[in-house]
């Protein structure tokens, strides 16, 4: 059973991921792999509620910043002691802090992770922390985070949103989790290409036919054609990702 601990103010915000969709099924213990995802609660582990989670910066600044002292007691009580990890919990347990700063979130860094964090062979369980108002204190980070990732060149309000953003997407590379095993291999940004269009009925839809070759059951011609369109639409929206990549015609 792989654990997911979330240490977050506002609990109610990951009840969606939890409840529907394809990661839901997932997190529920529904397709592959099992998990567990729990929810701490911050302002239960700060004596004056939410009013005790946050303090003003030294040196002075605008807003707040989440307390080194509350998120260690949220760690330490509210997992490590009911999660039964002991003393050397650091070697069972992999912290993650969404941050701008951190490691960008893409297609590399989300399968990487979801082979080290999902694998039935990891031996750690993964908990995220997420942070609020301008930060947390840097001695928190120093000392108990593992990993930072940044979806992007973004400030959002939390990190719940980020959290819940690493957890769907990556989870999609976990053994079981898509009905297709090979469903994720021609998405976008495999092979740093983006997914080709695609088509479904009716064949016409308000004049405009469905390409011929995609009828025709011929399907070595269907993998030409969607890779050529794959490379078409990548020039036109994405041309960065061509650079580090030969893509030419097969």
């Amino acid at each position: 059973m792989k654990k997911i601990w979330i240490i977050t103010l506002f609990p109610d915000f990951f009840k969606p991921l939890l409840e529907t969709g394809v990661a839901g099924a997932a997190l529920r213990g529904e397709r592959g792999q099992e998990f567990e995802m729990n929810m701490i609660s911050l302002r239960n582990f700060s004596p004056k509620d939410f009013k005790g989670v946050d303090a003003a910066p030294f040196g002075g600044g605008a807003g707040m910043v989440m307390r080194p002292d509350v998120l260690k007691n949220s760690l330490i009580e509210g997992i490590v002691k009911p999660g039964n990890y002991g003393e050397n919990y650091k070697e069972k347990l992999h912290i993650v802090f969404p941050n701008p700063r951190g490691k960008v979130w893409n297609n590399d860094s989300c399968k990487s992770f979801a082979q080290s964090a999902w694998s039935e062979d990891s031996k750690k369980d993964i908990v995220f922390i997420c942070g609020r108002y301008e930060g947390i204190d840097q001695r928190f980070i120093d000392l108990y985070i593992d990993e930072e990732f940044s979806l992007g060149d973004y400030v959002l309000t939390g990190g719940e949103i980020a959290t819940m953003a690493i957890i769907d997407s990556s989870l999609r590379f976990s053994e079981g989790v898509l009905g297709n095993r090979n469903s994720h291999e021609d998405e976008s940004f495999q092979n740093n290409l983006l997914e080709h269009p695609q088509y479904t009925k009716p064949r016409e839809f308000e004049g405009v036919n469905v390409p011929d070759v995609l009828l025709s059951g011929d399907h070595k011609k269907i993998a030409k054609y969607q890779h050529v369109e794959k490379i078409r639409v990548t020039k036109k929206f994405r041309p960065d990702l061509l650079i580090d990549g030969d893509h030419g015609e097969r």
